[in-house]
């Protein structure tokens, strides 16, 4: 099994978020990518984000209807802030003997890497696919990793990623790239503004029946 790790915020979820999963599950030929939302951020207040239910909502309605997305609440099983390293351990040890994981990042995510718990753990324990802008030059790991972790991987030509000294690759991809943010998508659902095709219609509809982002 080939499997795809996106998590994030999705606050709400957005056709940003689905095309570059649609394209990544393409590029990489997996067959599932699994739609995490993140329980309690550690970089974000508990006030500054809607409740888990809700964000629950929109993200499996938006995936409805495609059989190679799916939907896990792992992060919100877990008490406590919400860590990579703890999901992909337990995807791991769930799945371990038959999986092959991808943790599917963005490019701006990968640069802040470093401030992540346990991040050399994380990056040592599956594939990273970072996405990437078109156009964007990707100048080794040692522009965004300590030169000593980074020396640890070497670039493979033929796979075109960086393969690291337990077997698993970062690669760099180029996706679509759709300026779509969730906070505009807030800030706009807020001011009763419209956010028709920002985000599916059964989401957005869902936001205004339940007044998401109206204080």
């Amino acid at each position: 099994m080939k499997w795809g790790l996106l998590g994030g915020t999705f606050d709400p979820i957005h056709f940003g978020h689905l095309r570059a999963a649609e394209e990544m599950l393409q590029i990489f030929d997996l067959n599932r990518i699994i739609f995490v939302p993140s329980s309690r951020p550690p970089h974000k207040l508990e006030a500054e984000i809607t409740s888990f239910y809700h964000r629950e909502q929109m993200v499996r309605m938006a995936i409805e209807g495609n059989v190679s997305f799916s939907f896990s609440d792992v992060e919100n099983q877990r008490t406590g802030k919400s860590y990579s390293v703890e999901t992909v351990e337990y995807i791991l040890n769930k799945y371990l003997e038959d999986l092959k994981l991808y943790f599917i990042i963005g490019q701006d995510a990968f640069q802040a890497i470093t401030t992540w718990k346990d991040w050399e753990k994380l990056l040592l324990l599956c594939n990273f696919a970072v996405m990437t802008r078109p156009g964007y030059q990707q100048k080794g790991l040692g522009a965004v990793l300590p030169e000593a972790f980074a020396s640890r991987f070497t670039y493979d030509k033929k796979i075109d990623g960086y393969s690291g000294p337990t077997g698993n690759v970062i690669y760099f991809r180029s996706v679509t790239f759709l300026d779509i943010s969730s906070s505009r998508i807030r800030e706009s659902a807020k001011a009763g503004q419209s956010i028709r095709y920002l985000v599916p219609d059964n989401v957005r509809n869902y936001i205004i029946k339940n007044s998401i982002y109206k204080k």
